[in-house]
C-alpha cells in the first residue's frame, strides 16, 4: 500500500491527513554543492515538499552505457538531502519531461531515429523506455516513501493530452513502475483544459492540472473531470521562461501570492513552478518552435521564488506569509541574500583562432554532400563542414533545408554570412574571391525543441549545398568537441580586435569564493567557461547580459575564464559583477 493515499478531498500520508504545498527545484539545474541550502530555504518558506524532473538524455547519453548517477546527475544525494531536511519528495520521470530543457528530456540517440514514434505506444519507445527504468529504479527505490524514504508520489509522462491521445502507452508506464517496485502514488498532470485532461489521463490514476492564473475556473475544470480525489495544482506558474531576443519575463510578486492564497483557500494542494529555477549550463536549453524556432537562454531564473543564485526574492516573502495562513511555517528567520565577489576586470590577453583548431582537433568524416550532427555521431554543440568551390565571382550559395540551428559561412577564413532556421534562412549572396576558394561552414546546435512534434529536428547542414545552382560535393565533416580545452593553443594577445572565431583567455584573483556573474560587454555570441566549468551561452541579442557563476566552481588564488567568441570583441575584457542582469522586463 503506498505511503500516500487519497480521500474524497485531499491526501492521507501514513494515514494522517496532507496537504501537499511544494516546490518545483530540478538538482540538474543547481550545483550540487549548493542543493542543501537551495533544499534548507524551501523549507524555511514553508514548503513540505519539493517536487523535480529527472532527464533520461543525462542519466542515459549511451543507449548500451551504464546509468549516470553522479555530480550534478547524483539523483540519491538529492533525495537523501531533502529527506535530511524534512521534505517530501514528488518524482517526475518523464519519460518526456518539456521543462525547456534539451529535447524535453529525450535522449538524441532516440530521437535520431525518424522511425520511432516518440511518447507512443510503439514499442521500439516503450522498450526504451523500459530498458531506462531497469537502470534507474534500483538505486531509487531505497529512497520510495514505502521503504521510509521521501518519494511519496511519482508522475506519469508530463501533460500528455496536450500531444497524444494513447491510453495503451500511459498504461504500459504505469505498469512499468509497478512491475520494477514502485507502490507510491502515481499522477498525471494536464492543462486545466477538458480535452487535455481527458486525453492525458488513465483510470486509477490521479489527475492533477496545471495553470498560473483564473485559480477557480481551471480547479472547478479539474474537478468536472474527477468528480473525486484531491484538488491539486501540479504546476502553479509563477514565472516563465525567457528566449534570445525577447524580453525577460516577471510576475509581480503580489499578483502570485493572491493566486496562491486562492489555491490554498480552496483546499488544494500546489507546487510552485518554479522555487528555483537555476540555469542551463553548458548545451543545456531547449527551443520552442511554433511558427518559428526559438531558442531558450542560459538562464532559468524563472523569476523564481528564489533568484538564479539562490537569494529570496520578493515571490519569497510574499509566499511565506500566505503559507503561514494555511500551514506551519518554521519559527526561523527568512535567509538572506549569499556573499558576493567584489566587482573587477578580467583582462582576456590570450587567444586561439577557433577554425585552425577545430580542423585539427578531430578528422574529418567524408562525404558527397553534408552530413547532419546526428550522423556525425555529434549532438551538441558545434559542427564544422569543409569543401572547395571551382566557381569565382558574384553568386548565391543555396544551403538546401537550411542547417540546424545557426550557420556562420567563411570564404578563405574570411566572413560572409550567417543563416538562422530562427529566419528560415537557406541562401546568401556571396563574392567568390578565387577558384577553388575554401568554403567552411561553422554550425550551432542552439538547443532542441523540448515541446510538440518538433522534438529530435535534426542539426548541422540539413541538406546539399549548391552555387549558382552547382551541387558542391567533396565534403568534410568535422564534429567540434568542447569537453575539455586543454589542447586549444593559446597564445599572447595584443589589444586589438578581432572579427574572426577564437578562443580567448584570462585570470582573475579570489581571495574568498562567493557567486558572481559574468558581463561581457562588447562581445558577441559565444560561450563562457570558468575554472573548466561550461557556464553556457551568451549572446548580446539580449535579454539575458550576465552569466551566473557558482561560488562551487571558483577557488582561492587564481582562477580562469575562457571565451569561444563567434564574432569578434570591441575590447578582450570581461567584468564579474555582484549583481545579475537578465535584461528588460516584460511583466505577465
Amino acid at each position: 500500500m503506498p505511503a500516500l493515499t487519497t480521500t474524497s478531498d485531499g491526501f492521507l500520508l501514513h494515514g494522517e491527513p496532507l496537504r501537499i504545498i511544494s516546490g518545483a527545484l530540478h538538482y540538474f539545474r543547481v550545483h550540487p554543492d549548493q542543493w542543501t541550502d537551495r533544499l534548507r530555504k524551501a523549507r524555511l518558506m514553508g514548503l513540505n515538499s519539493v517536487e523535480t524532473y529527472l532527464p533520461w538524455n543525462l542519466h542515459q547519453p549511451d543507449p548500451d552505457g551504464p546509468l549516470v548517477l553522479d555530480g550534478f546527475l547524483d539523483l540519491p544525494r538529492f533525495l537523501q538531502l531533502a529527506c535530511d531536511e524534512g521534505l517530501h519528495v514528488l518524482l517526475r520521470p518523464g519519460p518526456f519531461i518539456c521543462a525547456e530543457w534539451d529535447e524535453g528530456g529525450l535522449p538524441a540517440w532516440l530521437t535520431a531515429d525518424p522511425d520511432i514514434r516518440l511518447r507512443s505506444s510503439d514499442p521500439r519507445f516503450t522498450k526504451s523506455v523500459d530498458r531506462y527504468l531497469d537502470l534507474l529504479l534500483p538505486p531509487l527505490l531505497p529512497y520510495m516513501a514505502a521503504s521510509g524514504g521521501p518519494v511519496i508520489a511519482v508522475q506519469l509522462e508530463n501533460e500528455y493530452g496536450a500531444y497524444g491521445e494513447d491510453a495503451p502507452y500511459l498504461k504500459h508506464l504505469a505498469d512499468s513502475l509497478r512491475s520494477r517496485g514502485v507502490e507510491e502514488l502515481l499522477f498525471t498532470c494536464d492543462q486545466a483544459d477538458p480535452a487535455h485532461l481527458a486525453a492525458g489521463g488513465l483510470p486509477g490514476v490521479l489527475a492533477t492540472s496545471t495553470f498560473g492564473s483564473r485559480v477557480e475556473q481551471c480547479l472547478g475544470r479539474l474537478r468536472e473531470h474527477q468528480p473525486e480525489g484531491p484538488l491539486m495544482c501540479a504546476e502553479f506558474w509563477i514565472g516563465w521562461f525567457d528566449r534570445w531576443g525577447g524580453p525577460h519575463h516577471v510576475r509581480d510578486a503580489a499578483d502570485a501570492a493572491a493566486d496562491l492564497d486562492r489555491l490554498l483557500s480552496a483546499g488544494a494542494s500546489v507546487n510552485i513552478y518554479m522555487f528555483h529555477g537555476g540555469t542551463n549550463f553548458g548545451f543545456t536549453n531547449g527551443a520552442n518552435h511554433k511558427h518559428a524556432y526559438e531558442p531558450t537562454v542560459t538562464s532559468y531564473d524563472y523569476d523564481a521564488a528564489l533568484t538564479e543564485c539562490g537569494d529570496p526574492g520578493p515571490k519569497y516573502h510574499a509566499f511565506r506569509e500566505v503559507i503561514a495562513r494555511h500551514a506551519p511555517v518554521p519559527d526561523e528567520p527568512a535567509p538572506e541574500p549569499g556573499p558576493k565577489l567584489p566587482p573587477a576586470t578580467v583582462r582576456l590577453d590570450q587567444r586561439a583562432p577557433l577554425l585552425p583548431y577545430a580542423g585539427a582537433a578531430t578528422d574529418p568524416v567524408r562525404g558527397d554532400d553534408p552530413l547532419t550532427m546526428d550522423r556525425l555521431g555529434h549532438r551538441t554543440g558545434y559542427a564544422l563542414y569543409r569543401t572547395t568551390v571551382a566557381a569565382s565571382g558574384d553568386g548565391l550559395l543555396h544551403f538546401a533545408g537550411g542547417a540546424g540551428d545557426r550557420a556562420q559561412v567563411f570564404l578563405d577564413g574570411a566572413p560572409v554570412g550567417v543563416l538562422e532556421r530562427e529566419r528560415h534562412d537557406e541562401t546568401l549572396p556571396v563574392r567568390l574571391p578565387r577558384p577553388g576558394a575554401t568554403l567552411e561552414v561553422l554550425v550551432e546546435n542552439m538547443g532542441g525543441v523540448n515541446y510538440g512534434p518538433r522534438i529530435g529536428a535534426p542539426k548541422g547542414l540539413l541538406g546539399p549545398v549548391s552555387f549558382d545552382g552547382t551541387v558542391l560535393r567533396g565534403w568534410e565533416c568535422r564534429p567540434l568537441p568542447l569537453d575539455d580545452l586543454a589542447a586549444v593553443p593559446f597564445a599572447p594577445a595584443d589589444e586589438a580586435t578581432t572579427a574572426v572565431p577564437a578562443f580567448h583567455r584570462g585570470t582573475f584573483e579570489v581571495d574568498v569564493p562567493a557567486d558572481t556573474f559574468l558581463a561581457l560587454p562588447g562581445w558577441t555570441k559565444g560561450q563562457a567557461w570558468v575554472n573548466g566549468f561550461h557556464l553556457g551561452r551568451y549572446w548580446n541579442r539580449g535579454p539575458q547580459r550576465t552569466l551566473y557563476v557558482p561560488s562551487p566552481v571558483l577557488r582561492p588564488g587564481t582562477n580562469e575564464v575562457v571565451l569561444l567568441e563567434l564574432h569578434g570583441t570591441t575590447a578582450a575584457r570581461a567584468l564579474l559583477t555582484d549583481t545579475p542582469d537578465l535584461g528588460p522586463e516584460n511583466t505577465w
